[in-house]
């Protein structure tokens, strides 16, 4: 399979969660990580809903379910306020 076709399956699988993200304020972005897993990043837009978001633990539940029919895992979610920095390799791309 190519890389673009698991790309634009891993794109479908996030499409529901980035609207309602996108809805409330949010961005929601991922990035493969070289070992064939992803990390979701939810980014706060100007005048987000705070209290939109669920904790991070369910959040992470929810995408690694939305992922499990792509050929990509779930790494971690960097939510919105955290230190937390990726754990992208050089040359690995960002959607």
């Amino acid at each position: 399979m190519s890389s673009d076709m698991n790309a634009n399956d891993v794109d479908n699988a996030l499409q529901e969660f980035r609207d309602v993200m996108s809805a409330d304020g949010y961005l929601l972005r991922w990035e493969p990580t070289d070992q064939g897993r992803v990390v979701v990043t939810i980014e706060a837009g100007e005048g987000a809903c705070a209290d939109c978001l669920v904790p991070k633990a369910v959040m992470e539940a929810m995408m690694a379910a939305a992922l499990e029919p792509t050929a990509f895992g779930l790494d971690h979610v960097v939510m919105p306020g955290s230190q937390e920095t990726n754990s992208l390799a050089p040359g690995d791309q960002q959607r």
